[in-house]
């Protein structure tokens, strides 16, 4: 996550938010942010990808000028045993509900012509590519087409595709169950599938499988890193050599590394812990890796806990990595010293995706609420780098986000959550608040802008 001095202003606040349709927007002090700072946290010894749009989120206040403390874990545990469907299962190691397996649903990229060959249709630029972790296929879609017309097309890469990571000359890497595949996106085809170095177990699908989670790609190319889960333990990060496409390193990382990001220099990899409640930063020279703590609600609970890290965004002004909590606390993390800062965010919703643009604003994907009594719905969290924010509620669930180069507009995932998952994505004006739902794969994950 990123997060700091507003270079320049964010992309205009929509007029219409949460809770009546008025603005939810907020200015937080520097002053308030300053007696919730939790200090450092930097532990013994234990990384995400920077696509067109980088990784971060930001925050707001709260009644009273309080952060509200979360439904006790003991509560949360008991919500956990009850959930079915858990897109973000309290439990961190019990077989997850999958979605049912299926093929993408047929769209092809233009009469007589077949995905793949030569003689497919250029994908336009700033078409998205989507993961179907419920199809084993990417989808390419084009949000300027409307309904089903968006579809361009779909390939298969791999068992329950994951994260996404996008390189200059076009190939896209996906993290799936046995490995990353390589996508031509010119072409539309898969051009390779790396094995993992680690054995994370049988491959299999649902949210707790082993296998590829989140992944980057160094900023020359040349490296990609993935989180491999390993079912019942401590995760691994992954080196992909780009040229040879073989694992040429693995680093010890947290538990189910949702996220992986790279600093904008390349010197370091951040894998978050989603288990763990951790970021482990990986210095990509020598491959030394350390472990900061992330956990502004505490770690009571342990597996069984709700309120745990899931992606992690990093801040262009300086670097800082953002860690968005139920729509309650961002944590703002120095990687150098390992101290956190905790601010104030204004959903009140249990979150997941998150993205910054180079102007610093943070975009953050609220999944719906952990308590419907007590908590907001889904919704879209647009940060600027000052600290006010406009929440946008979206209809359903979402998972993930990816963000236009201008800031204007914002892809959101349809995802999977224990509330259920739709086979979409909601396109968002940033300025005006207005929501666009688009058809897309099987339960959308990842996202890219080409």
């Amino acid at each position: 996550m990123t997060e700091q001095s507003p270079p320049t202003a964010g992309p205009a606040l929509p007029a219409a938010a949460h809770r009546g349709g008025e603005a939810d927007v907020h200015a937080v002090p520097a002053a308030d942010a300053e007696g919730l700072t939790v200090g450092s946290h930097a532990g013994p010894p234990g990384v995400r990808a920077i696509a067109a749009v980088s990784r971060g989120r930001e925050a707001g206040t709260m009644a009273g000028g309080k952060v509200k403390r979360r439904t006790t874990v003991s509560a949360l545990v008991a919500l956990a045993a009850t959930a079915a469907l858990a897109g973000c299962d309290a439990s961190g190691g019990g077989p997850a509900a999958s979605a049912p397996r299926s093929s993408a649903p047929s769209s092809p990229a233009a009469p007589g012509t077949p995905e793949g060959s030569s003689g497919t249709p250029r994908t336009p630029e700033g078409a998205l590519l989507v993961s179907d972790f419920g199809a084993d296929t990417v989808t390419f879609v084009d949000p300027s087409r409307p309904g089903e017309q968006a579809r361009l097309g779909s390939v298969e890469v791999g068992t329950a595709p994951y994260g996404i990571a996008l390189g200059e000359d076009g190939t896209a890497w996906v993290a799936t169950a046995e490995g990353v595949a390589a996508v031509d996106t010119g072409a539309r085809k898969r051009t390779a599938l790396i094995p993992y170095a680690t054995d994370s177990g049988p491959v299999t699908t649902g949210e707790y499988r082993g296998g590829g989670m989140g992944i980057a790609l160094s900023p020359d190319g040349e490296r990609v890193y993935v989180g491999v889960n390993v079912p019942g333990g401590n995760g691994v990060l992954e080196v992909i050599d780009t040229g040879r496409r073989e694992v040429v390193a693995t680093v010890p990382v947290g538990r189910r590394p949702f996220d992986v990001d790279v600093s904008r220099d390349g010197r370091q990899v951040y894998a978050t812990g989603h288990d763990s409640f951790d970021v482990t930063v990986v210095d990509t020279d020598d491959r030394d890796s350390r472990r900061i703590e992330v956990a502004p609600y505490g770690t009571e609970g342990g597996l069984g806990s709700w309120l745990k890290p899931h992606y992690t965004a990093v801040r262009p002004s300086d670097g800082a990595l953002l860690l968005p909590f139920e729509g309650e606390r961002l944590a703002v993390v120095d990687p150098d010293t390992g101290k956190v800062r905790v601010e104030r965010m204004t959903a009140d919703t249990h979150q997941h995706g998150a993205a910054v643009a180079e102007d610093g604003t943070l975009y953050v994907v609220g999944t719906g609420p952990i308590d419907p009594s007590e908590h907001n719905g889904p919704s879209l969290t647009v940060r600027t780098p000052g600290g006010r924010e406009s929440v946008i509620p979206l209809d359903g669930p979402h998972e993930d986000v990816a963000v236009s180069a201008d800031g204007r507009t914002a892809y959101v995932s349809g995802g999977f959550t224990r509330d259920g998952y739709w086979n979409g994505l909601s396109v968002v004006d940033t300025a005006t608040g207005d929501v666009t739902r688009l058809p897309v794969g099987v339960r959308p994950l990842g996202i890219v802008v080409l």
